[in-house]
């Protein structure tokens, strides 16, 4: 009964600021403009200030562990080589291509890592996260762009897809933060009262502007795709390396932190990407949208199945 509470108390409040954000579309207090924007403004400033922050108040040189980290970007790299191999069997158009294996490797692990480890662990243990995090994010954009560039109707030069990389607010953010700790770099209270201040914006807004942006026309036109892309997202990609994981020694938080960063749907972020590189946006908004909404069920069952087994 315990597991089942750990697995509601975790989940339901991602759930319920995305339904919130729904049903704000619907009743149109916010209209679609404003949406993008907000999500545009989440992206360049939110985002950025929460990696950072979380980085900086993490205890990073107790809780660093190469192993773990090793293990997140080992698997993520071998997912990423994996779908590159396997997708071009499926999809013939490049465009879908692109759109479906950015799906399916890269998460939205800062919008749902901190939250469902909170929620487990509690805020002194999001440390753990925020420095996977510090090493995730920047592999996964990485990786997305090159992606997108592979699988392009619009070729770019090697120089720009640099540019691109380095020019990203979550890299940025992820740079900046480790530059910090590394350093050792101690900023007065109130500055560091008011950068709080903005990270903690982020889940919430985040959330409901993810939740406002739920669309649900034409599903049908991408049935096979979606099916493939939120199968292999939520339930495969993630069963197999979280197996390898616990087969590995990995426990509690860090186990935690490995599932949220592989069980999470798929990052919102991709679909602007998908639309800026000429791959097939609104499949990429598809499978973001569906991804969000059963990542509810599947993080809740990946919770209660370890919580069961005494591994969280």
């Amino acid at each position: 009964m315990n597991s089942l509470y750990l697995a509601i108390a975790a989940v339901f409040p991602l759930a319920f600021m995305m339904f919130v954000g729904y049903v704000l579309t619907l009743k149109k207090v916010w209209e679609e403009p404003f949406t993008r924007q907000l999500n545009s403004i989440c992206f360049k400033v939110y985002f950025p200030f929460l990696i950072f922050y979380n980085i900086y108040q993490s205890d990073f040189y107790s809780l660093f562990s190469l192993k773990l980290i090793l293990f997140a970007v080992g698997s993520i790299i071998t997912s990423f080589l994996l779908l590159v191999i396997i997708i071009p069997l499926i999809a013939k158009d490049n465009r879908d291509r692109g759109a479906i294996i950015q799906g399916m490797f890269r998460s939205n692990f800062i919008l749902f890592g901190i939250p469902i480890v909170h929620s487990l662990y509690g805020g002194e243990n999001i440390g753990v996260v925020s420095i996977l995090i510090a090493f995730v994010v920047p592999m996964f954009n990485f990786l997305a762009i090159i992606s997108l560039s592979i699988f392009s109707d619009k070729k770019q030069p090697i120089f720009e897809i640099i540019k691109k990389i380095c020019k990203n607010p979550l890299i940025i953010g992820s740079v900046l933060g480790l530059i910090a700790v590394l350093l050792r770099v101690k900023f007065p209270v109130m500055l560091e009262d008011a950068i709080a201040d903005i990270a903690h914006v982020t889940t919430p807004a985040s959330l409901m502007v993810l939740g406002g942006s739920f669309k649900f026309n034409n599903l049908h036109k991408f049935k096979g795709f979606l099916t493939i892309a939120v199968v292999g997202k939520l339930v495969v990609i993630p069963g197999i390396f979280l197996s390898l994981a616990i087969l590995l020694g990995f426990r509690g938080v860090e186990l935690a932190s490995l599932m949220a960063m592989l069980a999470s749907p798929t990052a919102v972020s991709s679909f602007t990407m998908a639309q800026s590189m000429g791959a097939n946006d609104e499949l990429a908004g598809q499978i973001v949208v569906m991804d969000s909404i059963f990542s509810v069920v599947t993080i809740f069952g990946w919770i209660t199945l370890f919580s069961f087994q005494g591994l969280l």
